[in-house]
């Protein structure tokens, strides 16, 4: 078994940035992080090796959130902005900061399981396979998940420039 401080200094930064792709709270974030990694130590002894780690951190974390929302019943309100660029390319409008900002916004407005799926394979970097495996779906359902949002994101911009 891994020694769990080298996991937590290996994925540290990849659970915080999901948690925080999630939550869009930087304080939320935070606590999600500390309470996966606490719930990961705990059961590190029942952690079955075959599965990717990242993964089995990253499914404890989205269960970690939806507890948050759970416990403080909060609901999200996110509205979009009118003025979206017309750039279509979805990973270029990453990088300014106010598309990036609107894409957020609407990627929450979004269904389950389109902005998980895209968060994941954006934010968080995971493969289809990765993805496909946290579902318990195929590689297949995980690349036309993320395709489809991809496409919905894509739209949504068009319509607002």
């Amino acid at each position: 078994m891994r020694d769990f401080e080298e996991i937590y200094r290996v994925y540290f930064q990849d659970v915080h940035l999901y948690a925080r792709s999630l939550s869009h709270n930087d304080a939320t974030a935070e606590e999600i992080t500390a309470e996966t990694f606490f719930k990961a130590m705990k059961s590190i002894t029942s952690f079955d090796e075959r599965c990717d780690i990242r993964t089995w951190l990253f499914q404890i974390a989205k269960n970690a959130y939806y507890s948050h929302l759970r416990k403080n019943k909060r609901q999200a309100d996110f509205s979009l902005s009118d003025n979206v660029a017309s750039d279509c390319n979805i990973e270029s409008a990453f990088l300014d900061k106010e598309t990036a900002s609107r894409i957020h916004r609407f990627l929450h407005t979004m269904d389950e399981p389109y902005k998980e799926v895209f968060s994941l394979r954006v934010f968080a970097d995971l493969t289809h396979s990765q993805i496909a495996e946290l579902f318990g779906k195929t590689e297949s359902w995980a690349r036309v998940t993320y395709h489809r949002a991809k496409t919905k994101i894509i739209n949504m911009m068009e319509e607002k420039s």
